[in-house]
């Protein structure tokens, strides 16, 4: 009892001494300030676009210790905490003196410790400059603190510390390093019983740990709920509940998602402690998930990287740059999101639309799928067949390799790569090398990133969106750029492809997409949209060696189907039909457009490329009706013509609409409703005619 009597004595001293203590804080506060911890000494955080977090990092001596606020917690459990951990926080300066009085009263009587009298302002300097010695010395300098703090920080400041620097057991620390452990939530929505086991765990955080101990934690549990019921805060029902509600048996990994994006984001700012991205939580683990499952069913040495995006604003809500970021036999730490690989068949689309603008082409236009020498250049189907006549649609879809280089050499494979650039994208050429019509099949180097940018394009038929790095660079439209594609060519892309069948077994989800592969079976690619978002996809070896038997079809497709149908974001319509666009049944074409004919020498037969011009909308003797805007003026009519020698003048009525230009198609506003004729004269001084009644 001598010993008890001491001890009791020695907290009732405590208490008078930091009484004295008060008056010469001022002289020793100024001298030794309380080492208040700085924002570098929490764990680094990679936040989505709505601050949740996707992965943390530990701090260098290796805690898990995330940054918390109150606003960060239920307030159920702020309230327990205070009641349980020091009940007249907001009354006094750093230290409860009658706590302290009450401690060595019951030590006294009771022969034993039943209550502390550290306050939580205590506990917090105590957190940030630990002791490991217990003697009358310590806690007279930890009171010190306590006091020191409470004249430097607000109520709130300091419960913010403690519940950052808590300790939780093992290298956790702070309330939402240990939900998230233990939990595998934040905070924010703590049931009872678990807000009581985070309150009863810092007391004895390793002995406590419910992985660990746990009749330990149950009876700490219990001890802070009988606590709670003589305080008045928790309904008997209530606390009864929580007294049996299970423990969690296991410590959960904390969160580790978008690795590839969250590690260059360290090395681009390597002092910060919060990233934001422009990142989707839950998108982002959806398919962090199907990538997972599918890279099973994988060769061992195969990766995959996906990324999605949001066609209007350029937002990469996505991205998976290795199924996991720590598989060796894959060289998971590779991010190939960013790694330029030849993309197959997937620029086939751009060359369409390129076609549909000029007004070269039409969906049912034939073009012939033939053996074909292109000055030595003699392109081959994946599957070494031909299909002879075939129309631009089937073209397309069957992602015929012929046709697709027929059309870049009567456009120009410099016109392609000069569009693509509308997009801020420049495929990457071999050296010194101009550009040839290899690019058709991939003679190029792209990013599965660049990719899906272009695609965006495509899909958005406004203005093309720069995707950014989904961390700093921030995403948005292209300033001074036209559309990737005027809207009529950029529907008739994407209904083409909306055509193409799902892979077997796919789900149909109402996408336009493209797939292709690399020649060598190096890469597998497959690029779909839907009316607001593009998701893009390859699969092959970072060492860039053959996969023998990959393909776009039938390896990259069924991921691209897997990932958007369960990605939470499909079910955006594609836009409808814009004024001008329509399907037109190949006996219905112009002569000019029923065939798109080479001759043997792979170039524009001369009579292809001497047709003079024909209008080819509006129509000989059609009638029109004309749009009108939101205020209520007539939209204006679309022009297009074919063949013929630019630059074109173009005369309405026999009077000139503009100056000559060197486009297929412009836009004229009727003066009125009835009878008009429309001439285009072309640069060789040939003239065609049309003429059409406009309606109201």
């Amino acid at each position: 009892m001598g010993k008890l009597r001491v001890a009791g004595w020695s907290l009732a001293g405590a208490a008078v001494a930091a009484t004295v203590a008060l008056f010469a804080l001022d002289a020793a506060d100024r001298a030794f300030p309380p080492p208040l911890p700085e924002a570098a000494t929490v764990s680094a955080e990679v936040l989505d676009a709505d601050g949740q977090l996707l992965r943390a990092f530990a701090t260098k001596d290796g805690l898990w210790r995330l940054k918390t606020t109150a606003a960060d917690v239920d307030p159920q459990f702020m309230k327990m905490l205070v009641a349980y951990e020091d009940r007249r926080f907001y009354e006094h300066s750093g230290i409860d003196l009658m706590a302290f009085g009450r401690a060595g009263w019951q030590l006294l009587t009771n022969g034993r410790i039943v209550s502390g009298g550290s306050t939580l302002s205590m506990q917090v300097a105590r957190l940030i400059e630990p002791r490991r010695e217990r003697s009358l010395t310590a806690k007279l300098i930890q009171i010190a603190r306590a006091l020191q703090i409470e004249r430097r920080l607000e109520k709130s400041e300091i419960l913010d510390l403690y519940l950052t620097h808590a300790p939780y057991g093992g290298n956790l620390e702070g309330v939402r390093a240990a939900s998230l452990a233990y939990f595998g939530k934040e905070p924010k929505r703590l049931s009872t019983a678990e807000a009581a086991l985070l309150v009863a765990l810092p007391q004895l955080p390793e002995r406590r740990r419910p992985d660990r101990y746990r009749e330990n934690a149950e009876a700490a549990r219990k001890r802070v709920l009988q606590r709670m019921d003589t305080a008045g805060v928790l309904e008997p029902g209530e606390i009864a509940r929580a007294e049996i509600a299970p423990l969690p048996e296991k410590r959960l990994q904390l969160p580790a998602l978008a690795a590839h994006l969250a590690e260059a984001a360290r090395r681009k700012a390597p002092a910060e402690t919060t990233y934001r991205t422009t990142l989707r939580r839950d998108v982002q683990q959806r398919l962090e998930t199907v990538a997972r499952t599918t890279s099973q069913r994988l060769d061992p040495k195969v990766s995959l990287a996906m990324l999605m995006a949001d066609a209007e604003t350029g937002e990469i809500v996505a991205e998976i740059g290795a199924a996991d970021y720590f598989d060796a036999s894959r060289s998971g730490w590779i991010d190939m999101t960013r790694v330029s690989r030849s993309p197959g068949s997937t620029l086939k689309p751009f060359i369409y639309g390129l076609a549909f603008e000029e007004g070269l082409v039409a969906q049912e236009t034939i073009v012939e799928d033939r053996p074909a020498d292109f000055f030595g250049y003699r392109p081959k189907n994946f599957d070494m067949s031909y299909q002879g006549d075939v129309s631009i649609r089937q073209a397309l879809q069957l992602s015929l390799n012929v046709p697709a280089v027929r059309l870049l050499d009567a456009l120009g494979p410099s016109k392609l790569m000069v569009r693509l650039r509308r997009a801020e994208v420049r495929p990457r050429l071999p050296t010194a090398e101009a550009p040839g019509l290899a690019i058709a099949l991939g003679g190029a180097g792209l990013t599965l990133k660049e990719l899906v940018q272009l695609y965006a394009g495509l899909a958005n038929r406004t203005t093309p969106v720069r995707l950014g790095d989904g961390i700093n660079d921030q995403p948005g439209e292209i300033e001074n750029t036209a559309a990737l594609f005027e809207p009529v060519a950029a529907w008739n892309v994407a209904d083409i492809l909306s055509g193409v069948l799902p892979p077997s077994g796919s789900p149909t989800i109402g996408i336009a997409y493209k797939t292709g592969t690399s020649y060598g079976y190096r890469d597998a690619w497959s690029v779909g949209f839907d009316g607001r978002y593009v998701l893009g996809v390859w699969i092959g070896r970072p060492d860039n060696a053959a996969v023998p038997g990959i393909s776009g079809y039938a390896t990259a497709a069924p991921l691209l189907f897997e990932g958007f149908s369960k990605s939470g974001l499909s079910g955006t319509p594609l836009p409808s039909a814009p004024r001008g666009a329509n399907r037109i049944a190949q006996s219905e074409l112009p002569i000019s457009q029923r065939r798109f004919s080479l001759d043997p020498s792979g170039l524009l037969s001369a009579s292809t490329r001497e047709k003079p011009p024909q209008i080819v909308y509006p129509p000989e003797g059609a009638q029109i009706e004309l749009g009108v805007g939101p205020d209520g003026a007539p939209l204006p009519l679309a022009l297009k013509l074919q063949s013929g020698r630019a630059p074109f003048r173009w005369l309405a009525n026999g009077k000139p609409l503009s100056e000559p230009t060197r486009r297929r198609t412009t836009e004229w506003t009727p003066e009125g409703i009835g009878y008009s004729t429309l001439t285009v004269i072309d640069a060789a001084g040939r003239a065609a005619t049309v003429g059409f009644f406009v309606r109201s």
